[in-house]
């Protein structure tokens, strides 16, 4: 990190650019290494509604006076601990189950925002504004970017069995609940630092698009995670670049850039194919 601050200051950017570039690089990494488990467990609805319910971690926030992260983390957990409980119910299929909490989640979101009276930036909490990331929101992305990467090659090996094979998994003895709920937890960590750069109804396109482009090329688990990542920095990079010179909105700017380069590789991967 203070090789990366030491280039950026270097090079003469202004310091809103510099801490937009050393968010989107975090982002970018956590995104693409925890994206490859959200492809390989087809878990993007999910990731989808976590993102929804995170709004009402913004008004909880708001609401209480603490860190909007930590009322994202909050509200996250809760959403993940009872979706868990509802499954283990069987009350109804979990893609309904996702339906009713996240939308739920969201619209309550909005009307205790709107309850409470307070002028709040909605457009960058839904669509993300990497360019006016601050220090101290930088703080957060790295320390929390930290604990989901430790976390993830702590487990590596139990996490990537279980995908691959639960029942597997089960008798090699590991905790399928408990690595389950660690994934869980994790996706909370990249939905509360991630929300600010590309924003509550993007962080699931950084979550998928980087992951689905590598699984093209990659040929294992660990190769997928890096160049997923590699992906994600370069979408993140190209999009606060263009957003800054077209003066568009860095979310969808970044989104935008991600979907491209997957349309290239699968392009550029069935000619290949097709000789």
């Amino acid at each position: 990190m203070i090789m990366s601050i030491t280039i950026l200051i270097a090079m003469n950017l202004e310091p809103f650019l510099i801490n937009a570039i050393l968010a989107g690089v975090a982002v970018a990494i956590i995104t693409g290494v925890m994206g490859c488990f959200v492809v390989w467990r087809r878990m993007a609805y999910f990731g989808d509604s976590l993102a929804h319910s995170a709004l009402l971690g913004v008004a909880l926030g708001f609401a209480v006076g603490i860190a909007l992260n930590v009322g994202i983390i909050i509200i996250c957990s809760v959403f993940a601990l009872l979706l868990l409980w509802l499954q283990q119910k069987k009350v109804l299929a979990t893609d309904t189950l996702l339906g009713i909490l996240a939308h739920s989640a969201l619209s309550l979101g909005m009307v205790t925002i709107s309850v409470m009276g307070r002028r709040i930036d909605l457009h960058s909490i839904l669509f993300g504004d990497i360019l006016t990331i601050t220090r101290p929101e930088l703080w957060w992305i790295y320390i929390g970017g930290a604990i989901v990467i430790i976390m993830l090659l702590m487990n590596w090996s139990s996490l990537v069995l279980m995908t691959l094979q639960e029942d597997l998994a089960q008798a090699e003895g590991v905790r399928v609940f408990l690595c389950n709920l660690l994934l869980m937890f994790l996706m909370t960590l990249v939905v509360a630092v991630s929300i600010r750069s590309v924003g509550i109804l993007l962080i699931s396109s950084l979550l998928i698009i980087p992951a689905a482009t590598a699984r093209q090329l990659a040929r294992s688990p660990e190769g997928m995670a890096i160049i997923a990542s590699l992906f994600g920095v370069t979408s993140v990079g190209l999009g606060i670049y263009f957003s800054f010179i077209l003066d568009t909105p860095s979310g969808p700017t970044i989104v935008a850039l991600a979907a491209s380069l997957f349309t290239l590789s699968t392009i550029y991967l069935q000619g290949i194919r097709k000789k």
